[in-house]
């Protein structure tokens, strides 16, 4: 029997769990900043709440999904990413409804994905992202991009790059779809067989081909800033304008296209600019939506968001020498010499903990001496030595670890003493 970890997955032991809840912690932070309030969804959900909304001609939908059928007969899918299940969960519960609009929402947890393992991209992932659904305001794309980069920022990544791009609207995307069937279809059967499955029912995503990116078509092909209309012009320079008066630079890249179908207008991403990271830079990205809400038989609303990998953003910490060591450490730590000297330090330690005061003693019958070094490897700052004499007087020995400093404190004054 093989009881190892599945492939794609890893454990997060102590030590290193601390720097994942410092990183949820700046998320929760500057999403609060925000006004952004949290939503959790589960982690699997019906297959078709991901099939209409990703979109079946993804890569996610059509190779990576972990789908499997129930007990019952039903086909769930372990969520892929975090947008669907947001936008499933606002029209179920009618948040749409809700005097104060735009709903602005964040999530963090782990996404699913069949790939191939590697460094920075795992099978099982933990993604940090928010939704704003109920608006059409450019300030909104703008605010989006504008909680990531100060995201970043705060957990210690200053030399960043945005790149942007506009999408365009249901009809320039139309128009541009059009121009991009006729400039591949002569050619289409040079490309690899997902591009050819995706002329028809996707088009944009030949774009973002992996295996055909270098292919001259692919270098040539119509650009979607050559068909936005009027309205995804001006609403992009709005976008632009907003960014510039935020001080938040960014590059106009003609090509970005978002991997899934959902994305209208504004598309970005966040890239670490830095060569020496390694091949993988991108960071997040996110854009605009129109129909998503629709599709869930919602009202016609649009929304915007992003989804981050909390994994690339520990490695891009770790690169750059940013992440701290644990230097957990404990107030105080009990030595008991004697059973009744141990029955009583557990009374005492629940006492200093109702206390809000972090204690701990030993639990392995070890002699004093053994527990001093315990104590010591602990970090506790005080050591309180408890034995027949201390339980005689009811006062205990309280020696500062730091300084050396030790004091006999009674033991009703212990929390008071020990809190200041």
């Amino acid at each position: 029997m093989d009881y190892r970890i599945p492939r794609g997955t890893q454990d997060i032991l102590p030590g290193a769990s601390s720097d994942w809840q410092k990183i949820e912690a700046i998320a929760r932070s500057v999403s609060r900043a925000y006004n952004y309030d949290e939503i959790r969804t589960p982690i699997f959900e019906t297959t078709e709440v991901f099939q209409r909304s990703v979109g079946d001609s993804t890569d996610i939908v059509q190779k990576e999904m972990y789908t499997f059928q129930d007990r019952g007969g039903r086909h769930l899918s372990l969520r892929p990413e975090g947008t669907a299940s947001v936008v499933r969960s606002f029209v179920e519960n009618k948040m749409y409804g809700i005097v104060q609009q735009p709903i602005k929402l964040y999530y963090t947890g782990p996404m699913f994905r069949y790939e191939r393992p590697e460094s920075g991209r795992m099978r099982q992932f933990h993604q940090f992202g928010v939704e704003v659904l109920g608006s059409d305001d450019p300030a909104i794309d703008a605010e989006v991009i504008s909680l990531a980069m100060d995201f970043y920022k705060a957990c210690g990544l200053d030399k960043l790059k945005l790149v942007i791009n506009s999408l365009g609207d249901k009809e320039s995307r139309g128009d541009h779809r059009s121009a991009l069937v006729d400039h591949f279809s002569a050619r289409i059967d040079e490309f690899c067989s997902d591009c050819r499955s995706r002329l028809e029912s996707n088009p944009m995503r030949i774009l973002d081909c992996k295996v055909d990116r270098e292919h001259e078509l692919v270098q040539t092909a119509p650009s979607i800033q050559d068909y936005l209309n009027e309205t995804s012009v001006a609403y992009f320079a709005k976008v632009k304008q907003l960014l510039d008066a935020m001080d938040i630079p960014y590059v106009i890249d003609p090509n970005l296209v978002r991997g899934l179908d959902y994305y209208t207008n504004t598309a970005f991403e966040i890239m670490l600019d830095e060569p020496e990271f390694g091949a993988i830079t991108t960071l997040t990205g996110g854009g605009r939506y129109e129909g998503l809400v629709e599709e869930f038989g919602g009202p016609k609303v649009s929304g915007i968001g992003f989804g981050l990998s909390i994994e690339r953003v520990l490695m891009a910490l770790e690169a750059r020498g940013l992440l701290e060591e644990n230097n957990r450490t404990l107030d105080v730590y009990v030595v008991a010499v004697g059973e009744k000297a141990s029955d009583y330090a557990a009374v005492m330690l629940r006492e200093l903990r109702q206390s809000g005061i972090t204690a701990d003693k030993d639990y392995l019958q070890r002699k004093m001496k053994a527990q001093f070094k315990a104590a010591d490897r602990s970090g506790a700052k005080h050591v309180i030595v408890i034995g027949e004499n201390e339980l005689e007087t009811g006062a205990a020995n309280v020696k500062n670890m730091e300084t050396g400093d030790q004091q006999q404190v009674p033991f009703e004054a212990l929390v008071s003493e020990l809190s200041k």
